[in-house]
């Protein structure tokens, strides 16, 4: 089992059932391998390797592995959490880093569309995707925050990673941000029922007053492609592969959890006190 088999076996509930045993069978064949009494420390000797268990040592000590772990389940969910919390502590220093190496993009991007403040005192980056379901759920609170904080910059990054309708609806986006309406683009197509494409984008750019022949001409513009481009290289560089994903500071949020409000204010509210570390 290669490290990286471990630690997807790990972060799965599966995987730490199966191995929450193993575990505690080391330890208890460690405890067995130290039970005889060690002599005075002037009498010892160099240690000798100790056999490994035989097949009714085994069994014995796999029975009492099973008891305990019968008469005690709760362990398991401990463990787990435990687990859950070491590795989001891993995730986030590695993120932390990886923002910092490339914290020019991230902060100072030259044409990806921002809202809110755009010389505001705390930045929150949203990577996104018109066709994920998470970020029209995501989008409610965020644009509470656009409207409630007036300090804050807002970096909207088009990230269209589920299908190739996505990408057709971020050039439409995109060609949108080149007449000054991105926001209202934005949100249209976050509050609209059904799959984005080009020809739903195209009918929200219409509703919204876009000069339709423009915008067709600005989609196929290379600086279009070009964003689209960065932030997928962007996205591979800081290990981004699902969205909604934001970013503040050098903090992180994936997903969309039910408290997304409240998480981003709290971590406003930790960099406008300790200012960014990365930015």
């Amino acid at each position: 089992m290669t490290p990286a088999t471990i630690v997807a076996a790990l972060t799965s509930r599966k995987g730490l059932l199966l191995l929450a045993p193993a575990a505690l069978l080391l330890y208890a064949t460690f405890a067995i391998g130290q039970s005889s009494q060690t002599p005075p420390a002037a009498a010892q000797k160099p240690p000798v390797a100790q056999p490994a268990l035989n097949a009714a040592q085994r069994k014995e000590v796999e029975s009492i592995v099973k008891d305990y772990l019968l008469k005690n389940p709760e362990i398991l969910i401990e463990v787990q959490t435990l687990l859950e919390s070491k590795m989001d502590q891993i995730a986030s220093a590695k993120m932390a880093t990886a923002i910092k190496e490339n914290a020019k993009e991230v902060f100072h991007p030259t044409s990806s569309p921002i809202v809110g403040n755009g010389k505001g005192d705390v930045t929150v980056i949203e990577f996104f995707d018109y066709n994920c379901g998470y970020c029209k759920r995501a989008f409610g609170d965020m644009a509470r925050l656009v409207e409630s904080d007036k300090q804050v910059k807002v970096i909207l990054k088009e990230y269209p990673i589920l299908a190739k309708e996505s990408e057709q609806a971020s050039k439409v986006a995109l060609a949108a941000k080149l007449q000054g309406k991105y926001w209202e683009f934005h949100r249209a197509m976050l509050e609209a029922q059904g799959q984005a494409n080009e020809a739903s984008a195209l009918r929200t750019a219409e509703k919204v007053g876009l000069d339709m022949a423009k915008l067709k001409k600005d989609m196929a513009s290379p600086a279009v492609q070009k964003e689209i481009d960065d932030t997928r290289a962007l996205a591979k560089k800081l290990g981004i592969q699902g969205t909604p994903y934001f970013l503040i500071g050098d903090k992180i949020i994936p997903g969309a959890p039910e408290n997304l409000l409240e998480r981003m204010a709290k971590m406003i509210a930790e960099v406008r006190k300790e200012g960014c570390k990365v930015c």
